[in-house]
């Protein structure tokens, strides 16, 4: 009788893992030059900052015309779902990542770009790699663990 229940347990823990990692995150990026994020959804709320166009925010919760959001430090706050866009950006988190022209660390290097710098999402991640585009027109490979927003 209790292996049954410790089976039990385990299985039901393991429909739970199972059941989060199946959910897919979602992610949108800030569209207008300036947006401001605030302690609650309304624009009589707090506001706390003020954040730059092409920024991603992961989307917790969508309350209509309002959008709780987590940056990429962990920060959650609302904003309008106007100044949202549907278009995919990363972040660049580690001091500085590596554009390459293939899926490969000794693939030839494209460019390397700073700490904070926003990357336009291309392709999705396969092998540890994500296509990506820079502003000035460069694209190429950058591994994940470099960006955030994925």
């Amino acid at each position: 009788m209790r292996l049954r229940q410790h089976i039990n347990v385990i299985l039901i823990f393991a429909l739970a893992l199972w059941s989060s990692a199946s959910i897919a995150l979602e992610y949108r990026a800030i569209q207008p030059s300036k947006a401001v994020l605030y302690d609650a959804p309304s624009t009589e709320a707090r506001k706390l900052f003020a954040i730059g166009q092409g920024y991603p925010v992961e989307v917790i919760v969508n309350l209509g015309q309002w959008v709780k959001v987590r940056d990429n430090q962990g920060g959650l706050s609302w904003i309008e779902l106007k100044d949202l866009s549907v278009k995919r950006t990363l972040l660049v988190v580690s001091p500085q990542a590596e554009i390459r022209q293939a899926a490969d660390v000794s693939s030839p290097l494209v460019c390397k770009v700073d700490k904070d710098v926003v990357l336009d999402y291309v392709e999705p991640p396969k092998n540890g790699w994500v296509k990506v585009h820079h502003r000035d027109g460069l694209s190429g490979y950058v591994q994940v663990t470099s960006l955030w927003g994925l």
